[in-house]
């Protein structure tokens, strides 16, 4: 895989997202293992912009960590400070599942109640309706009737 390129702007826009960030995986004394690999692309399918802290002196191994990462991550290289280095990759799109079984859920009615006596507010209620529920013209909540078919139609079927 190859890394995204970014411009310099890009670049440091992302940085000072990342400013305010904790990082999500560490980097401990066995290196850069499969386990490290596979938190660190979860961590940017969740987040899209990671912090990653490695517990290391060697500065050369975190570059080549930096280095390997962003490659094998498809990930752009944001910032390597001290032992924090900062990942990029856009968030894939989630794909909906469509169910054709599904029925319509709760919905949300304001029901105006006007008083006996002219010169006042009418009372505002919200009330919520479920799948299997109707308003009734007096804003009262029933359960909804099943659709009535006819006894001829009700033969045929």
């Amino acid at each position: 895989m190859s890394q995204i390129q970014l411009t310099p702007a890009q670049r440091k826009e992302h940085r000072a997202e990342a400013h305010h960030l904790d990082p999500v995986v560490m980097i401990g004394g066995d290196g850069l293992t499969a386990a490290v690999k596979k938190e660190a692309d979860a961590a940017l399918n969740a987040h899209g912009l990671i912090k990653i802290r490695v517990f290391s002196d060697d500065r050369a191994a975190r570059e080549a960590m930096f280095q390997t990462l962003s490659d094998e991550l498809n990930a752009a290289p944001i910032q390597h400070i001290g032992k924090l280095l900062v990942l990029w990759r856009p968030i894939p799109e989630k794909e909906k599942t469509v169910d054709e079984d599904r029925m319509p859920g709760p919905r949300d009615f304001k029901v105006l109640k006007y008083s006996k006596r002219g010169g006042q507010r009418p009372e505002v209620k919200t009330l919520r309706v479920l799948g299997n529920q109707r308003l009734t013209p007096g804003g009262q909540v029933k359960r909804a009737k099943p659709k009535q078919i006819s006894i001829k139609k009700r033969s045929q079927t």
